[in-house]
């Protein structure tokens, strides 16, 4: 199974679409680490911010969708999304991969790595800081896509988790290229 990871996508449809068009076309799951729906006092609002088009998109998707909440997310988005947003942590178990789900804003790296091993997670995703992050330490893999609506690296990126070839993948979103994979 093919699992869509995505991150800080702060009320940008385009970018929602573009990942389920690309990367994410044929997956079986995505997950979401969250600040879905608003973009935040401190950023700038992305060409494509439409909230209510973005919920009813995530409400029609061709997968389920998992999330955690992020720090601009709240409980009125839960009013338009028909999936629970979950918080601080979801976790997820497919096909023997165990991956859990934080925004990330109050952890540290080391905090990640020590959640993930109390749950026996491979895999800790989170966002928060748009900046793409890739590596595995001590046998966990610690995730962050990035931002494909207001990426702070020179391309806007997702991922994706293959759980046939046990590879977590860093995608670029604009061209569909692997930037970056890691085997768990």
């Amino acid at each position: 199974m093919r699992i869509g990871v995505i991150s800080d996508t702060h009320g940008d449809l385009r970018s929602w679409q573009d990942a389920l068009a690309g990367p994410f076309q044929g997956a079986g799951l995505i997950i979401h680490a969250g600040d879905i729906l608003y973009h935040g006092p401190k950023n700038p609002m992305v060409a494509g911010y439409q909230p209510p088009a973005l919920a009813e998109a995530i409400n029609a998707s061709p997968a389920p969708v998992i999330f955690a909440r992020g720090n601009c997310d709240s409980a009125v988005d839960q009013l338009v999304i028909d999936y629970p947003i979950q918080a601080p942590y979801a976790f997820v178990q497919a096909e023997g991969i165990r991956v859990l789900l934080n925004h990330g804003d109050e952890l540290t790296p080391p905090e990640m790595q020590q959640q993930a091993k109390r749950h026996r997670a491979q895999i800790f995703v989170f966002g928060h800081t748009h900046t793409p992050v890739l590596e595995k330490d001590n046998d966990v893999v610690l995730f962050n896509p990035g931002s494909p609506a207001l990426p702070k690296s020179p391309n806007p990126t997702v991922g994706l988790i293959d759980t046939q070839t046990r590879a977590v993948l860093l995608v670029n979103l604009a061209n569909g290229a692997v930037i970056q994979q890691v085997e768990f």
